[in-house]
């Protein structure tokens, strides 16, 4: 084993520590970091630092990644991140609360002994809690510790909003050598807090445009099918698709939706379409593997994500499954929060419905369903202009070069 984690000559060594992580390969987690990760392979030894999950092994090499998952309890009870995340999943279920500490005890030491066998040249932390305290806290410990790149992906920079979680957030950032967030509207919660807006860099997770999320032209789309993916929680806004669809069923009969996602919210959702008489036209499909995706984004007649900003303070920090489904030519509505503008352009208003508002999610759903050519056309359109920033060559490419500046910075520089 400590023979396999040194160094390869002539290529420096990358530590990333994130929650999210996929088990295994064709898992329904969430995987844009190591998607990230395995296109640095070139140029780095990569080498992650994340929890453990039931059937998931401890240490694996996936994609030329060396993977590392840290146990922080007994098989049945490490349940704290998969089917939601962390902040949902202590909404639902807050004995959960105290797996918490041995979460974060368990992270903290994985991520010690990574450092000191690996040796990185930096270190990528995403999500500022608990990865960034993480690698902050062991900082204090050492004159010489590697520089660090915080990546927030949104849910960690504006949920966790008392007083003292702000506090914790903002000393991680300004500790950082160097910050990314996901959107431009990520940057003023970043400054906010502290944080030199030299130090931060907008960079997206990305999207395969060239061969996972690829345009079918031959390929038949279900008339009326309206698609979601993602995560069942209240951000995501499913609540006011589910009440729009009567309205959309009035001018085009055979809509249809399908949910595809797990999470916290499943049993209200479920519960909803059944008192509104829906199950017929209603399916929860439950997690499905990234790779069953792209069939989905070429199969329906429009993907919606009806964005909101949770009660929480939580809210989308970019909305990549928006991008996939345009990738693979799908129309899409979105709710129109602060995020959205670094999608879609003014001109592209027509695509974007008022947050938690369903009259206005209904009316602009059967615009597409009206006009489907239309729609289309317009959504290729976008679809060049986003390959081109949001791209995996062209993402992969911004947190190479900026993972070799930081690696001659210092904490704090």
């Amino acid at each position: 084993m400590a023979e396999l984690e040194k160094p390869t000559p002539h290529r420096k060594s990358l530590l990333v520590l994130a929650s999210t992580y996929p088990r295994w390969y064709g898992d329904h987690e969430p995987g844009f970091v190591h998607e990230l990760n395995r296109r640095l392979v070139d140029e780095f030894d990569v080498h992650v630092v994340c929890p453990h999950a039931p059937g998931a092994a401890r240490y694996e090499v996936m994609d030329g990644v060396s993977i590392h998952r840290f146990r922080y309890a007994p098989d049945n009870l490490e349940a704290l991140v998969q089917d939601g995340g962390i902040l949902a999943n202590l909404k639902r279920a807050p004995w959960k609360w105290g797996l918490v500490p041995l979460f974060f005890l368990g992270l903290v030491v994985a991520s010690a002994r990574r450092v000191k066998q690996a040796r990185p040249h930096c270190i990528h932390a995403h999500w500022i809690i608990p990865q960034g305290l993480a690698i902050a806290s062991l900082s204090l410990f050492s004159r010489r510790f590697p520089p660090v790149l915080m990546t927030s992906h949104g849910g960690d920079l504006f949920g966790l909003r008392g007083s003292i979680f702000q506090v914790i957030k903002g000393w991680v950032l300004r500790r950082a050598a160097a910050v990314t967030v996901v959107s431009q509207p990520m940057v003023d919660d970043a400054v906010k807090m502290g944080t030199s807006p030299d130090r931060i860099s907008v960079i997206p997770m990305g999207v395969d445009f060239s061969s996972r999320f690829s345009v079918d032209q031959g390929r038949e789309r279900i008339a009326g099918q309206i698609l979601f993916v993602g995560r069942l929680v209240e951000k995501k806004g499913v609540k006011y698709l589910i009440e729009a669809l009567p309205a959309v069923r009035t001018q085009v009969p055979e809509a249809h939706l399908v949910i595809v996602g797990g999470g916290p919210e499943l049993a209200a959702l479920t519960s909803q379409a059944c008192e509104l008489g829906l199950n017929h036209c209603i399916e929860f499909r439950g997690p499905l593997p990234q790779d069953a995706l792209p069939e989905l984004y070429r199969s329906a007649s429009v993907f919606v994500a009806p964005f909101i900003d949770a009660d929480s303070g939580d809210k989308e920090g970019l909305g990549l499954v928006t991008v996939e489904a345009i990738a693979c030519g799908c129309p899409v509505v979105v709710g129109d929060v602060a995020v959205v503008a670094d999608i879609f352009q003014d001109a592209e208003m027509d695509m974007r419905a008022i947050p938690g508002d369903p009259e206005s999610l209904a009316a602009k759903i059967t615009n597409v369903l009206i006009t489907p050519e239309v729609a289309v056309q317009r959504t290729m359109a976008i679809r060049e202009r986003l390959e081109q920033r949001m791209g995996w060559q062209s993402v992969a490419s911004r947190y190479g070069e900026l993972l070799r500046d930081v690696g001659g910075r210092t904490w704090g520089s």
